[in-house]
């Protein structure tokens, strides 16, 4: 389903600094992955090529048999739009607007019907266990339910894939536990694949293949 190949990718400019050399790795379908590595390796480096927020210097990416990597701008912003699901560390909820509100934006960006939507919104919402929740804003929830809303809106449009890039990096052990194990059980549950990015073994040890980066490149971890 998601196909890497030799992706290298470089930031600087007279003496550039080499994040990522010739990546490559294959997703398929159902899988959840977690890439683990120290800071700064290029982890999220990794997860923005992915999803077209960045561009590669040069390799390929390749989702659902479409070259991601080969498309513009406006048509990257569309494949993540209605293809890639997001979990971040700092939930990125906007404050404004109800929990039920924030999930059902992804729906909104694809034009979904008023009643679609409701009917996900509330599934999704029940799944991850803040079925009661909708009606309050992000400033009322802890941080275990703010991350639990976040996973219920990047999953909401039934996303091809899921990119979580250090989603238990502002919760304690008891909350990160949770929040992994949802995760896990939603992306299986939607048929879609996933991309877990961490520093922590714990964390990793949820997925179903584990791999490390590092300065000398992207390796299967025993």
């Amino acid at each position: 389903m998601l196909a890497i190949r030799k992706l290298t990718k470089s930031y600087g400019g007279v003496r550039p600094r080499t994040l990522l050399d010739d990546v490559t790795f294959d997703l398929a379908a159902g899988e959840y992955v977690a890439i683990m590595g120290e800071s700064g390796v290029g982890k999220s480096t990794l997860l923005n090529l992915i999803a077209g927020l960045d561009v590669p210097d040069s390799g390929s990416v390749t989702l659902a048999e479409r070259e991601v990597t080969a498309l513009d701008d406006a048509e990257r912003t569309l494949v993540r739009r209605n293809h890639i699901g997001f979990v971040f560390q700092a939930f990125h909820l906007l404050p404004h607007l109800t929990v039920a509100q924030n999930v059902a934006l992804p729906l909104s960006l694809i034009g979904a019907a008023p009643d679609e939507a409701g009917a996900r919104v509330a599934e999704m919402l029940t799944a991850v266990g803040l079925s009661r929740a909708g009606a309050s804003y992000p400033r009322e929830l802890s941080g275990g339910e703010l991350q639990r809303a976040a996973i219920a809106r990047a999953l909401v449009h039934r996303p091809l894939l899921t990119l979580a890039d250090e989603p238990t990096g502002n919760l304690d052990a008891a909350n990160g536990a949770q929040v992994l194990t949802l995760l896990r059980a939603e992306v299986k549950r939607n048929g879609g694949a996933g991309i877990l990015v961490t520093h922590s073994a714990t964390a990793a040890a949820s997925a179903d293949r584990v791999f490390t980066l590092a300065s000398d490149g992207l390796r299967l971890r025993n």
